[in-house]
Parts: C-alpha cells; structure tokens; sequence
C-alpha cells in the first residue's frame, strides 16, 4: 500500500477543517451509530465468511443475480484481489494520473507495465482529477484490453452518467469497482463491492479470505441499504457549491482551479509548492488539503481539494488569499 493519501488527519494535530478526504462530511449518522450500538454483541461470535446476506441486498437493490456481487474491504482491498487474481495476465495499463493503488497493486503482484497492457485500470470519476469518461468510450477501453477494471468509487458524488450493472454482468472483460465507504460516508467501515458477471465473480472469490468482513461493518452495510440511507441531502447544490469554491479560487493571482465534474478538484499555485501551502495551512490555520504531488504526471504545484460547507470554503479562500497578499508585499 502506498503511503501519501489524502485525509492524513492522524499526522495532525489541531486541525478544524478538512479539505482532504473527499468523502461528504456532514453525512447524519445518528440513527446508524444508534443500530451498531444496539447489534453490538455480533462482536461475540465469528461473522460470515463471505459477506452472502450483504451481497444478496446488494443485487438486489442493483437488480441483478447475487452470483455477480462480490462484498470487499473497501475498494482498495477488491484492487489487490483482482491484481491478484489475474497476475497470470503479466502486463498492465494504468490511465493516469489517478489513484495510486492500481499501480502498487501491479507491480505487488509481478505486472509490467504498458501501454497495451492485458488488464486495463481506470478511475471514473478521476481521483484526483474529477473528470469522467462517458460510457461509450468505458466500453470502447474495454475493447481494446483482455480485462477493464473500473473504479467507480466516486459514482454518487456526480451528476454524470457512469456505467451501470447492467452494461457489465453479460461482459467477460469488465469489472467495476464500487464503494460504501464513500456512497454512506463511512470510511472507517471499510465497505466496498465488484460487480462482474458470474464468472470473473467466482474467479475473484476463489482468491477471497474467509472473514473478510467484520461483523459491524457487515451490520451496517445490511442497516444503509435496508434503509436507503442517503448520505448527500442534495447533489445538485453541492455541486453547485463546488463551482462556486472554483470560481472564488481562480479569483486568486497565481491560482488555478481546474475542471471538475464531482466534489473535488486539482488545483495549482505558482507562488509556493503545494507541500509549502498544505503546511502553512495545517499548522498556521488548522485547515488541511492534499499535496498532490505524488500523483503521476502532476507537478510539487498540484493540490486537490474536495468542497465543504459555505463558511469553510469562504475561509480557505480567504486564508490562501492572505498569501498571496503577502507575497505580493515580500
């Protein structure tokens, strides 16, 4: 696993926003803390070992067959199973610049990397980017390697069209990657899920650990899909928010706010690095960003920042403003 995520919180201390982890931050979780606090002798006995029940709600809320579902740790923990699974394939393709765990996971597992690599991995949404690749041209990826893995963690943070079940389960070549940590807000479960027809999901679970689900998270992955639990109130005015936060930001002489079709966005600043901002961020003001630096192919100038609430974004612009004023008097 490769060190340099965002929402690197535990590094810090006295931080009071956080731009860093793109997941939705003000989700109500009341009412599921509620529920794990009344199931929380299931830590008494062993869970099941495959996550079945979670899989079968699953489909069912997808309308396909359970044998196409696969229950993971997160999606991180769905990558390096199917890198594993398919090392026997020998080369790759990462589209870059994007999460970095698809390319750890190759070389974990002995890939090459090329350009017309066998198993073919993309985010969509982009993180970091935000930007999005529409089905047809998904599709037409996925014509052109022996296997397509799509990570569509970020799915319910845009508006867009992304691939749905449907497009897939008939396909031999695709696997999507989908995430309840991010859909529910709820990192610290660690929920995640393929979807794939039944034969790339039987391949998958052959490789699976037993238990790899613990018991609360298969509790509350059960209780947010019986309940339709919807973590964003209103996409369409945090969207909207985010085109905001990018307007004020190009605002800024020596700030660009880059193009975005999701929550988050890359920026750049051409008067200090973005490991010299997020630290004067963190330790002056108590605000943290993402260096995005360590992506490939972006630059010691690239940050990422992922929208919060009005006041907040108000503040960040204010402070990254008082910068620049500064600079400009040095």
């Amino acid at each position: 696993m490769i060190e340099g995520h965002g929402d690197d919180l535990y590094n810090y201390s006295g931080i009071v926003m956080n731009f860093s982890s793109n997941i939705y931050a003000r989700a109500d979780l009341s009412a599921l803390q509620q529920h794990l606090c009344s199931r929380i002798d299931v830590i008494r006995t062993y869970p099941e070992p495959s996550a079945l029940s979670l899989e079968r709600l699953i489909a069912r809320q997808l309308g396909i067959s359970p044998d196409q579902v696969l229950v993971a740790s997160g999606a991180v923990d769905a990558i390096y199973l199917i890198a594993q699974c398919y090392r026997h394939l020998g080369t790759c393709h990462v589209v870059q610049p994007t999460f970095s765990e698809y390319a750890d996971a190759c070389r974990t597992f002995g890939y090459h990397e090329t350009p017309d690599g066998a198993v073919c991995w993309l985010c969509n949404p982009n993180n970091p980017t935000g930007n999005i690749l529409p089905p047809d041209k998904v599709i037409a990826l996925a014509d052109a390697h022996h296997l397509l893995v799509v990570d569509q963690s970020y799915e319910d943070y845009t508006l867009q069209p992304v691939l749905q079940p449907a497009d897939v389960v008939d396909r031999d070549n695709i696997i999507v990657l989908h995430s309840m940590t991010k859909r529910y807000a709820v990192p610290g479960l660690r929920l995640g899920f393929v979807t794939a027809n039944a034969e790339i999901i039987q391949q998958l679970r052959s490789q699976y650990r037993p238990w790899a689900i613990n018991a609360l998270s298969l509790e509350a992955g059960k209780w947010l899909i019986e309940h339709d639990f919807q973590a964003i109130p209103h996409l369409p005015s945090y969207l909207s928010e985010t085109t905001r936060l990018r307007v004020m930001l190009n605002d800024i002489p020596g700030i660009e706010a880059h193009e975005t079709q999701t929550n988050f966005f890359v920026c750049t600043i051409s008067t200090m690095t973005a490991s010299q901002l997020k630290a004067r961020l963190a330790l002056e003001h108590g605000i943290l960003i993402r260096d995005a630096s360590n992506f490939v192919g972006l630059t010691p100038h690239h940050f990422r920042l992922a929208t919060q609430s009005p006041p907040e974004n108000d503040t960040l612009v204010r402070t990254i403003r008082s910068f620049h004023d500064l600079y400009q008097e040095l």
